[in-house]
């Protein structure tokens, strides 16, 4: 909470200044409770954000689902094609901490509105891209936009949303990003089995105005967020005190590798749907992408998760239904791969709520940055593993995209070990202390 009203203005600098990168002037406070569920604002926070995940999400893979039908329009291999959607990732994972920053000086609200303004924008040019290199320069625009949003939100969550209700919130965000993954995908394929792939990218970005309108109408004004002027010298060393905070490092790890299976997965297996044994339209293979609502139950979850089993108890669990739906997609009969599909994406929606909601509530100080470099390493893993998925794909099939999903899921569960026996360590060497 900022500090109480006193009638002047206050000038307030973080006593920890290593972890603040700016210098904030505080608001008059002790007015504004902050949001909880049954509070005032709540529910329309709730639906605001779940809108600019579902349009982010939405945007953000919108190719993912028609790259075979882009591969076959400009004549090109599925690595190649793969990287409409790794740009945008990757462009988005190196904007997203500077343009955190620039919301810690102009605000979480508007530095959300003004990403969704321009990838939406940025949207209706992409049907329209004359070459693969036109489409792809344009997708990495629209990721660099993009990343003002996902750190920004989380930041936004809390400082506006009390501590036990924030894991619930991030999870309706993950949400929202979950259905605007499957319903873009879904969009997609309808769209384009009937007019066409261009047709079906101007569908997601009318999809996405709709979303944009949404959340610029519905989302509370900041009543907790305290503007301050950008120094680069403070970001660095906050910058610096999280990557030497071994906590969340290790998140930051997870959220990586968990997404390097995710996007590897689901880069591929429109290719592979499209091929013997299983011959799917492009309309049915779209439709696939109703798994997604898995994601959105297991993510809304996490927080009961953590709850029962701990946060790395949760971990664990994620990664043992990661593993499982990978093994189950190797097998050629359709109803197989869908059950595994269910459950690698169940896994990773839900890795992904803890690892995200847990860098949150780990980082006191310097917030946009700690889920801004959370956000970096997890649209990185996205990007790695849509390329090294095809390319594993192209070289040795479903099997080899398999391979690499499970190689990065034994890294999550290392680190997890890694960080169980460090916790045990620890609680030993505070016994003594204590007698």
């Amino acid at each position: 909470m900022p500090p109480a009203d006193t009638g002047a203005s206050t000038i307030v600098v973080d006593a920890s200044a290593p972890s603040s990168p700016v210098i904030t002037t505080a608001a008059p406070s002790g007015a504004h409770e902050r949001l909880e569920p049954g509070r005032p604002g709540y529910r329309k926070m709730s639906f605001a954000l779940f809108a600019a995940g579902v349009a982010a999400f939405a945007l953000l893979y919108s190719t993912q689902a028609l790259l075979p039908a882009i591969s076959a329009s400009y004549g090109v291999s599925a690595g190649q094609a793969s990287w409409t959607v790794s740009a945008a990732t990757g462009a988005l994972a190196l904007c997203v901490l500077p343009l955190s920053a620039l919301s810690e000086r102009f605000g979480r609200r508007q530095m959300m509105t003004a990403s969704l303004t321009v990838a939406v924008l940025v949207g209706m040019l992409v049907p329209f891209a004359p070459s693969i290199g036109w489409l792809i320069a344009l997708r990495a625009i629209q990721g660099a936009a993009l990343a003002g949003l996902p750190a920004s939100a989380m930041a936004y969550l809390a400082e506006e949303v009390r501590p036990k209700a924030l894991i619930a919130a991030i999870g309706l965000f993950v949400a929202g990003n979950s259905i605007g993954g499957m319903s873009g995908r879904i969009l997609t394929g309808w769209v384009a089995q009937a007019w066409g792939w261009r047709a079906a990218l101007a569908a997601v970005g009318l999809l996405a105005v709709a979303c944009a309108v949404a959340f610029h109408f519905l989302i509370p004004k900041a009543r907790h967020f305290q503007p301050g002027s950008l120094n680069p010298k403070r970001l660095a060393r906050t910058v610096a005190t999280h990557l030497g905070n071994p906590l969340l490092v290790r998140l930051y790890a997870i959220g990586a590798l968990f997404m390097t299976v995710f996007g590897a997965v689901y880069t591929v297996i429109g290719y592979r749907l499209v091929e013997e044994p299983f011959s799917l339209p492009q309309g049915i293979v779209g439709s696939i992408f109703l798994v997604y609502l898995v994601g959105t139950v297991s993510s809304a979850a996490a927080g009961r998760l953590v709850a029962r089993l701990g946060r790395r108890g949760a971990l664990y669990l994620a990664v043992s239904t990661t593993t499982a739906g990978l093994l189950l997609s190797l097998s050629d009969a359709l109803t197989a791969v869908l059950l595994g599909l269910v459950l690698i994406t169940a896994g990773f929606f839900a890795g992904h709520a803890v690892a995200s909601s847990s860098v949150s509530r780990t980082a006191t100080t310097g917030r946009a940055q700690a889920s801004a470099l959370y956000q970096s390493a997890y649209y990185l893993g996205s990007s790695a593993g849509g390329t090294l998925g095809a390319v594993a794909f192209h070289a040795g099939g479903w099997a080899a995209t398999v391979a690499l999903g499970l190689l990065a899921v034994l890294g999550v569960v290392s680190i997890t070990l890694y960080g169980t026996r460090v916790a045990r360590a620890e609680r030993r060497a505070l016994v003594p202390a204590t007698r």
